[in-house]
This record gives structure tokens, sequence and C-alpha cells, in this order.
């Protein structure tokens, strides 16, 4: 079956802007595509669902465009595993599986998006990307982990999920996976 999209989108992003003046996900690429729209692109081509996990009501405007189901996450606050956990809660009953790309890494591949997808629709329990020796972002849960990412607290993410379930590294050629944006030198 093949995976929800969850693009997480709801964080304030201080280390791009301390003042929390300017956010992140609206800020324009070399293309002019605002950073959050260019990540939820790349899920839409592959996936069927994207549900976007957002705080701002400029980010949730122009996801809901680009063809995202939105959901507003009030406490996001509290660090990425609330976003998380409210945006897989959102997804059931129907979702089996889930892929979790940031909202703040736009240049990941549709192909990276699509051999994750096959590979937790084949069976595996998590499906992480890997080029040069390295493991990046997204990364894809199978529903044998369901209750361990509804369990998730703080600001860790699903990184301690990996810790419990076997995971598939998937080969890819990617630069994408772990270029984020979380500084404006980086646009």
């Amino acid at each position: 079956m093949t995976p929800v999209g969850i693009l997480l989108a709801a964080g304030r992003g201080r280390r791009f802007d301390p003042s929390g003046q300017r956010n992140k996900l609206l800020q324009p690429l070399a293309g002019g595509e605002p950073v959050v729209v260019a990540s939820a692109r790349s899920l839409l081509a592959v996936l069927p669902k994207v549900i976007a996990v957002v705080r701002d009501d400029d980010v949730a405007t122009l996801l809901r465009a680009a063809g995202c189901d939105v959901t507003v996450c009030t406490d996001a606050d509290q660090g990425m595993a609330r976003s998380l956990v409210h945006a897989v809660r959102h997804s059931l009953p129907a979702a089996r599986s889930w892929l979790i790309a940031l909202g703040d890494m736009p240049h990941v591949s549709e192909a990276t998006i699509r051999a994750l997808s096959d590979a937790v629709a084949r069976g595996a329990a998590i499906a992480a990307p890997v080029a040069a020796g390295r493991r990046g972002n997204p990364v894809a849960f199978g529903h044998a982990c369901l209750d361990d990412l509804l369990a998730l607290e703080g600001d860790q993410g699903a990184r301690g999920v990996l810790k419990l379930h076997p995971v598939t590294e998937v080969p890819v050629d990617d630069p994408g996976i772990f270029a984020d944006i979380d500084q404006p030198s980086v646009l």
C-alpha cells in the first residue's frame, strides 16, 4: 500500500531567522517558488495523499492550493513530535504507512520518494535514504511503527523509532536528502 505523505511545516525556523520575522518556508528559491511549495510538489508528484501539518495561515493557503490536505497543529511549539503525532492521527484509520518529509527540504527528488514508498510497500518496517554512507530524509514508516509513532514526544521527531525497528537503507543518488534550508545563505 502506498504511504500517506506527511509534510512537517509547522516549525518556527529559528536558525534561519532568530527574530522570527521571516518564515523560511515562505522564502523563494532561485526559481521563485516558496521553499515549502517545492517540498510539497515532490511528494505530491509521487504520493496520492499528502497531509501538511502547519501553524501559519500563509503556509496553509499555499499548501492547500498545491493539493495538500492541510491540518493545523496548535501545540507545535511543544516539539516536532507534536506535529508528527498530530499528522499520523489525522491520517487514521485509512493510512497503513507514512512517508515523513520536512517542509524545509525542497530538493529531495521524486525518484527518492518513489524508492522509499516502494520499499515500505514491499514490507520494510522503515525505509531510509542513504547516499555516501549517510542516512538522510525523508523516511518512510510501515504500519508496524504506528504505536511508536503515536508515542513520540519532544523535539526529536521520529529518530527514536529508527532504533526500535529494522531499517531498510535505500541507496539513492540524491544530495537533496541532506539539503535543508536552515540559513538564508542556502536559498
